[in-house]
C-alpha cells in the first residue's frame, strides 16, 4: 500500500502548478500575445492537417487553444487559454482547466482546436458560465499517427476536437472533463 506525506503531495501539487503556468500566456502581454499564438496554431494545423479547412469551413466557429499543458503524478492537472473565433475574428477569451486522480505519471502539453459545427452548440458553449468536454464531441484526430477520417467532413456532431502536437511523458490526450471557462487576459 502507498502512502502519501502531506510534503509529498504538496510537492506533486506545486509541481503540477508550475508545469501548467508555463509556456500558457500567463504574465503574458495578454490579448495580443494570444492572437499571436491562436493565429500560429491555426496556420500549422492547417499546413500539417489540410483536411481540417474543409471542417473549419463547415463550422461556425472555433475554439483554438494553443497550448495545454498537463502534469500528473496520482493526482494531477492541466491549463491552457486560448480565443473563440467566429468568421476568423476572437469574440472571447477562453482558459481550458482539468483536474485527474488516478494512475498516472509525467507531463505532457498539446494544442487543441474545437469545431463548432451548429449554431446551437455554439450559442450553449458561449452562454455556459463552465463548459466541460463531454460524449457530444468528436474527434478529428487526437495524435500525430492519426488522420482525418472521410466521414468527419460529413459528421453530424455538434462539436469536432482536433488534438495535436503533443509533446512530453505522458501517455495519450484527452478532452474529457476539461472545463472551459470565459476569461479576460
Amino acid at each position: 500500500m502507498t502512502q502519501f506525506s502531506r510534503r509529498g503531495l504538496m510537492l506533486a501539487f506545486g509541481g503540477v502548478a508550475l508545469t501548467a503556468a508555463c509556456n500558457n500566456g500567463v504574465g503574458s502581454n495578454g490579448q495580443a500575445t494570444l492572437d499571436a499564438r491562436v493565429d500560429q496554431t491555426i496556420n500549422y494545423l492547417y499546413d500539417t492537417y489540410p483536411g481540417t479547412r474543409e471542417v473549419a469551413a463547415k463550422s461556425v466557429g472555433q475554439l483554438v487553444m494553443p497550448l495545454v499543458t498537463e502534469a500528473g503524478f496520482g493526482f494531477g492537472g492541466g491549463y491552457g487559454r486560448g480565443a473563440l473565433r467566429v468568421n476568423g475574428v476572437t469574440v472571447d477569451y477562453y482558459s481550458a482547466t482539468k483536474g485527474s486522480f488516478g494512475l498516472q505519471i509525467g507531463a505532457q502539453q498539446y494544442a487543441h482546436v474545437l469545431f463548432f459545427m451548429t449554431t446551437e452548440a455554439l450559442e450553449k458553449f458561449r452562454r455556459s458560465a463552465g463548459w466541460a468536454a463531454g460524449a457530444d464531441m468528436e474527434y478529428v484526430f487526437s495524435d500525430k499517427a492519426e488522420n482525418i477520417r472521410a466521414e468527419t467532413t460529413t459528421s453530424t456532431a455538434p462539436v469536432v476536437a482536433a488534438v495535436f502536437g503533443q509533446a512530453g511523458a505522458m501517455i495519450g490526450a484527452t478532452l474529457e472533463g476539461v472545463k472551459y471557462s470565459r476569461i479576460v487576459p
